[in-house]
């Protein structure tokens, strides 16, 4: 955790209990911190698996065992590392992800293939493998210990406030919770998830539409999101499904319930999304991007991230700047049809730009008073389709080059 919790920031929610899940947080010293900075999940025999990792072309061991190990689809363990990336560190951090994940099966009696793995931090230094294992030992030890909320402490590098989200759906006669912890603060620009994002539920789900239903969340919550626009080498996005209420495992569509617990999944999904952007590195606002009136979905998407991505946008929302303008030039250069005399755009409600020019009668008094609070809504009509979509990104102040100056110091 550095320094102060963010202005945007959240307290912690009560999270319900997943059956079958335990917990265990260890101190393994991966930086010079005084805090657990490891945590260890185990789970029953029986738990399925589905995830999503990043596209980076740079990716960690850990992303790539994780990559490999998810098309067994069952899961036994789960560790996290915090403080230290193992990225970009060759055979050396290869063989110390290999040792770690050997030693949690060795404690839990599994085989590697069923225990994931993430880490986080400073990338080109390989993890210590003395203390990664020493943790796991530690961690193993006080399994039970924890909850979810001092795991998602200890899971952070430079987040100021622990994230986590719940929700409960019905599914063919049984009661089932999604608990959700993430962790993401700066390099917050997913192709496929956020930093870190680890969702735990004791249903029944089987692991192919457990990842169909995943995915499917993901568009609408983690790939809609970016502080900066840096994709990690180490972004993992993993679900966990213990199938401890019982019951016939959802396997489609067609399952009972199966649509309650997609709506709650995504529910989950986005509201830890939007927790990312809350703690983006340095941020004051949290910036809502709608874009309507393009020719798909798809080119509304990024149509929008061009919005949320440019630096003159969000530095001019950070000095509470109605330059509208800047998004003007945003949509212009995304790359995807739009026609000037067609585009309208509102900020906070109000109508700026109408039809290729400034909207007759346009006052930036309410606009000023919209942009001085917390919450930036910026809205974009291209007037061409019926494609939209909504991302969210923050703004961009000296405390994220501040930040990030000192990251390593």
């Amino acid at each position: 955790m550095t320094g102060r919790p963010s202005p945007l920031a959240r307290p912690f929610p009560a999270m319900p209990e997943i059956g079958g899940l335990r917990i265990g947080c260890a101190r393994a010293g991966y930086r010079d911190w005084d805090r657990e900075d490891l945590a260890l999940f185990a789970f029953p025999q029986g738990t399925t698996v589905a995830g999503l990792t990043t596209r980076s072309l740079c990716p960690s061991p850990e992303v790539e065992l994780c990559r490999a190990r998810l098309a067994g689809g069952r899961a036994r363990a789960l560790v996290v590392n915090a403080g230290n990336s193992n990225a970009f560190t060759g055979a050396a951090g290869r063989a110390a992800a290999e040792a770690q994940s050997a030693e949690v099966a060795r404690l839990l009696g599994c085989a590697p293939e069923e225990v994931f793995q993430a880490s986080t931090g400073v990338i080109g230094v390989p993890l210590p493998v003395a203390r990664a294992v020493a943790a796991v030992r530690a961690a193993h030890a006080r399994l039970g210990d924890a909850t979810l909320e001092r795991a998602a402490a200890a899971i952070m590098t430079t987040d100021t406030f622990p994230k986590g989200a719940s929700a409960e759906a019905l599914c063919n006669g049984h009661r089932v919770r999604i608990a959700g912890i993430a962790k993401g603060s700066g390099m917050i620009a997913p192709d496929m998830a956020t930093m870190l994002a680890f969702l735990f539920t004791d249903a029944a789900v089987a692991p192919a539409f457990l990842g169909e239903l995943l995915a499917e969340a993901n568009q609408s919550s983690f790939a809609a999101i970016t502080v900066d626009g840096d994709t990690s080498t180490s972004d993992t996005l993993l679900a966990f499904a213990t199938g401890a209420t019982g019951g016939t495992p959802m396997v489609g569509r067609e399952s009972p319930g199966a649509d309650a617990f997609a709506a709650a999944l995504g529910d989950v999904c986005r509201a830890l999304a939007v927790l990312v952007v809350r703690d983006g590195e340095g941020a004051r606002k949290l910036i809502e991007v709608r874009v309507r009136g393009a020719v798909s979905d798809e080119s509304a998407h990024r149509v929008a991230m061009a919005i949320a991505n440019s630096p003159l946008v969000k530095t001019a929302l950070a000095g509470g700047d109605a330059n509208w303008g800047r998004v003007v030039m945003a949509v212009g250069k995304a790359g995807e049809p739009a026609e000037r005399d067609r585009l309208s755009i509102r900020l906070g409600g109000v109508e700026v730009a109408r039809a290729g020019a400034v909207a007759p009668d346009y006052d930036e008094a309410p606009v000023a008073r919209h942009l001085a609070g917390e919450t930036v809504e910026i809205a974009v009509d291209l007037g061409l389709g019926t494609g939209r979509a909504v991302v969210w990104t923050c703004d961009l102040t000296e405390d994220y080059i501040r930040i990030n100056a000192a990251y390593r110091s």
